[in-house]
């Protein structure tokens, strides 16, 4: 140990210096995270401010290491828990307007199933002939259920015949019921019948009560608006025009089309028909360099023997230049078009 004098020091209080013995050296830093120790001695012995100082230094940065490790931990156990639980509680969630997205009832019921067998049910339960009674019964046997009336309802007296018998659309109750409606065709009229079918759950079907006769579709008002401002002068540049395109695309001629297309692939109808004349266009005002307009063609079907057919299209138009080309073709929705 070696004492540095304080003389001159006034009262300042003398500083002891220790050196540390050879071999004490590797134990006093066992612990790689311990400061070394600084201590000092006040005037008249006294000590103050021993032992280490925890404010800094590594001890302080291994703590904040185990704290974010910690963390990530519980982190990735929270969400290790949470994603299963979400997922078997997804379907109980409410949905943004307050109610619980679950399936409908009606999930799983198997709709196209139930409209076939329905439709081919209604193909004999529709037609019936007392001089084939039994034929009839035999087969309705395979729609109904045990113990069902054997004519199911018809007294077996008169005839009655349907020309074509349709699926109109299926109402699922739930996974096990359905009505399915279709619409039949009589010689005179049209007739729309409900189906109760009932489904297991091994997909077999039968046809779980009497049929119920409902009124037919009633005819719908198109509305009145139509073309408010045709422009007439386009219609009269179109007209010769039209003509020349719907004669190659009555012939299916691609040559021909492609010189009136604007790049589009136009099929035509590879001489099914016969082009007789463009009826009539109709062109609501727009811009100039397109327009979407509808031309009434007249047809002759192929093997019609003569009879003619009067159709409605929708082409929309891109000018090039001074020259109109057809963009895109096809079928219009335009009430009163023409």
């Amino acid at each position: 140990m070696a004492r540095r004098s304080a003389v001159g020091r006034g009262r300042d209080t003398a500083v002891v210096e220790e050196t540390a013995a050879p071999g004490r050296a590797l134990a006093a830093s066992a612990d790689p995270w311990d400061l070394p120790e600084r201590r000092r001695r006040g005037s008249g012995g006294g000590s103050s401010g021993g032992g280490r100082w925890g404010g800094s230094g590594g001890r302080w940065w291994v703590w904040v290491g185990r704290a974010v490790l910690w963390a990530l931990i519980l982190v990735i156990l929270v969400n290790g828990i949470r994603a299963p639980f979400e997922r078997f509680t997804a379907d109980d969630k409410p949905s943004a307007d307050g109610t619980a997205s679950k399936a409908p009832k009606s999930a799983g019921f198997p709709s196209s199933a139930a409209g076939a067998f329905a439709l081919q049910f209604a193909n004999v339960y529709l037609n019936f002939d007392q001089k084939t009674a039994p034929a009839r019964e035999a087969q309705l046997r395979t729609f109904l259920p045990d113990g069902a009336d054997a004519q199911y309802g018809w007294n077996g007296v008169g005839k009655m015949q349907v020309q074509s018998v349709q699926v109109a659309g299926v109402d699922a109750r739930d996974a096990s019921n359905a009505t399915v409606t279709l619409l039949a065709r009589t010689a005179d009229r049209w007739l729309r019948l409900a189906v109760p079918v009932y489904a297991d759950r091994s997909g077999s079907l039968v046809v779980s009560a009497r049929p119920a006769l409902l009124p037919p579709p009633t005819k719908a008002q198109l509305p009145g608006d139509g073309v408010q401002e045709r422009d007439t002068s386009l219609e009269t540049e179109l007209q010769p025009f039209l003509g020349t395109f719907f004669k190659e695309y009555a012939n299916g001629n691609q040559a021909a089309l492609s010189r009136f297309s604007n790049g589009a692939t136009i099929a035509g109808l590879a001489k099914t028909v016969v082009f007789v004349q463009v009826k009539e266009v109709v062109a609501p005002k727009g811009p100039e360099g397109s327009r979407t307009v509808t031309a009434t063609v007249v047809w002759q079907p192929a093997g019609g023997g003569g009879g003619e057919l009067e159709q409605s299209y929708q082409l929309a138009m891109v000018k090039k230049g001074t020259t109109w080309l057809v963009q895109d073709i096809r079928g219009t929705t335009q009430p009163d078009a023409s």
